[in-house]
């Protein structure tokens, strides 16, 4: 094969060109959004009037760059309920909370234990909540009764909703659901990690008030030599950063994310972080993806930024930090980012076969190894005119191997619209039974701050969906004051006007005037989406913006301006390849006429199998 240096810089060119920022919608991304909205729906049984707060966490959240190959192996998601806080012990209660806190909350103490990083919470007050000033005040447990918190955790019940089916093949990602404390205050155990000396400027001022004002959280977990221990095992809680570790990787530049994904994907693929026996048990003495993020916000602040890019070289980095987590590996010490006085390896690590694999490990060696293990299993995700290119990866000369590599790039680029639109697609499909499932305050509001975030047409389109679902159960059950709220939150700022509408209905219509205010701006919604729509990937999808105008005509007896808009949108999808479509679902199907009905839920009924493809449960 080709000569090492020339290797290593093919694919530092790879990486850089196929790897796309800034991120916008994925499959990722709405599955994350839809599966911690379901979290936000339910109540603890230990505590039914609880809500539970979500928080994307782990690879979903870290990364902002999309790479060819996976970033997460699987979904993390942390929660804390509305019912509970945590405070560094000597502090006082507070007087104000969030509005996601309950009118009555119970506050714990954090208490150290004999092991940095690891705590114990004990019940100190309980706080109420005034109902003129919105204030709390505080009641003091009796000294000799404050209970110290179990670690038994409540693992969350959270199933995706039915149209998900359909979708199967692309949620790959199971979800790992981890309930925690919210502490709202910075940890005194990390008390010198804002303030200590920075010769390179990262993390800047603004990034560590941002990091210092997300306070931590408390995980129900036990340190690993505590796990069997008696009262400790029950007990134990560790301190958590995941707040602070997603706003400072999100700061990184992207040449940064990419030699961290580099990194993960190393370990992982030589099988050296830690793996899972047949029995569940996790192995000991293997790296976990955890020390690979120390090590590389550890880099990040110790060294200067990268070099200019015409001398970039992301093997090199890599190979350098992969030689200096050996030496971590070999003196049994990986100093914890945050807490000075933790080590994230002990004696009970069996570490320094890892760190002899990674100490020989040099440029030529891993810009190969790279070539045949990811750049190989990227052309296998093309079509097979390129990917049968790389069948026998060894015969490949420098020049040649540049060539294929450039047809790997070229098809990368070609379909970053298509991929994108995929996402649109799922959402689409997703969101409306994601109402069916939960349309509380709390997890519409939360929904909506993830699509915003995502991508603010979706977050459009998923207000359409609302005012339909909620005109549905009006004409299904009447008028109902809680939907109301629940849309109001939905709608929010951006939708003033519609929701001073909204409150002047609930006076001043009945029902049937209500459900069709709530159409029509649904419609006008609709409308505005598929205008976006247009916008942005018409280069590959034919996209008429009038359709649900017509449907909705045709159902008011407008029939002229029906026809007109219908031959339009005829004539433009007559030889379209690809095109948006309308789910059979109870909030579109108001907008048909009712004669048509039937006609769609014909196939359905005929062949139940058409039920599980989304295929068939749509109108072009």
């Amino acid at each position: 094969m080709a000569e090492g240096c020339n290797i290593s810089k093919i694919v530092t060119t790879f990486l850089l060109n196929t790897c796309r920022l800034p991120r916008r919608i994925s499959i990722l991304d709405v599955q994350a959004a839809v599966q911690c909205v379901m979290l936000a729906g339910e109540h603890p049984p230990d505590d039914e009037e609880a809500d539970a707060i979500p928080l994307i966490t782990g690879s979903v959240a870290d990364f902002y760059i999309e790479p060819m190959l996976p970033l997460a192996g699987d979904l993390d998601v942390m929660y804390h309920i509305s019912t509970m806080l945590a405070i560094p012990r000597g502090h006082p209660p507070p007087t104000r909370l969030a509005a996601e806190f309950h009118n009555y909350v119970k506050i714990v103490e954090i208490v150290d234990s004999h092991l940095p990083g690891y705590v114990y919470l004990r019940a100190r007050y309980l706080l109420t909540q005034h109902t003129d000033n919105d204030k709390y005040e505080y009641f003091e447990y009796d000294p000799d009764d404050r209970p110290y918190l179990s670690n038994i955790t409540y693992v969350a019940n959270v199933h995706g909703p039915a149209m998900i089916q359909g979708y199967r093949e692309l949620l790959l990602l199971s979800v790992d659901y981890v309930r925690c404390v919210r502490c709202l205050s910075w940890p005194p155990q990390a008390a010198d990690w804002p303030t200590r000396h920075r010769n390179y400027g990262w993390p800047d001022s603004a990034t560590l008030d941002r990091v210092v004002s997300n306070g931590c959280d408390v995980v129900r977990v036990a340190h690993r030599q505590c796990r069997q221990h008696e009262w400790m095992g029950k007990r134990q809680h560790r301190l958590s950063f995941s707040r602070a570790e997603i706003l400072l990787i999100n700061s990184w530049m992207p040449v940064q994310q990419i030699v961290y994904h580099m990194l993960r994907f190393y370990v992982k693929t030589e099988r050296l972080t830690e793996s899972a026996d047949d029995s569940g048990a996790s192995m000991i003495g293997l790296l976990s993806s955890y020390h690979i993020k120390t090590l590389m916000l550890w880099a990040r602040e110790l060294k200067p930024r990268c070099c200019g890019a015409e001398s970039l070289n992301l093997v090199r980095m890599c190979v350098e930090l992969l030689n200096n987590l050996s030496v971590w590996l070999t003196a049994t010490r990986c100093p914890h980012y945050f807490i000075s006085n933790c080590n994230l390896l002990d004696n009970s690590f069996n570490v320094r076969s890892v760190a002899s694999k990674l100490m020989p490990i040099n440029e030529e060696h891993l810009s190969t190894w790279f070539v045949y293990n990811y750049i190989g299993q990227c052309a296998q995700l093309c079509p097979d005119n390129v990917s049968r290119l790389f069948i026998d990866v060894s015969r490949l000369t420098n020049g040649n191997l540049q060539n294929e590599v450039s047809e790997i790039v070229r098809w990368r680029l070609n379909t970053s619209l298509y991929d994108l639109w995929r996402g649109v697609e799922l959402a689409e499909c997703m969101l409306p039974s994601v109402l069916k499932l939960s349309l509380s305050v709390q997890s519409c509001a939360y929904l909506m701050s993830e699509l915003t975030k995502i991508d603010k047409s979706i977050s459009v389109y998923f207000s359409a969906v609302a005012l339909l679902h909620v005109a549905c159960k009006i004409s299904s059950n009447g008028f109902n004051g809680e939907l109301m709220d629940s849309l109001s939150k939905v709608l929010g700022k951006n939708f003033s006007r519609c929701c001073s509408v909204l409150s002047r209905c609930k006076t001043e219509m009945n029902a049937p005037e209500l459900v069709e205010l709530l159409q029509k701006s649904a419609v006008e919604h609709l409308t505005t989406y598929r205008q976006l729509m247009a916008r942005d990937f018409a280069s590959i999808v034919t996209i008429v913006t009038t359709d649900f105008e017509a449907l909705y005509s045709y159902k008011r007896g407008v029939y002229q301006q029906c026809l007109q808009l219908s031959t339009q949108n005829v004539h433009t999808l007559l030889y379209a390849a690809d095109m948006p479509s309308v789910p059979i679902l109870p909030e579109f199907i108001q907008l048909l006429y009712d004669d048509i009905v039937p006609l769609t839920a014909l196939m359905l009924i005929v062949n139940p199998k058409c039920r599980e493809k989304l295929s068939s449960c749509c109108i072009y």
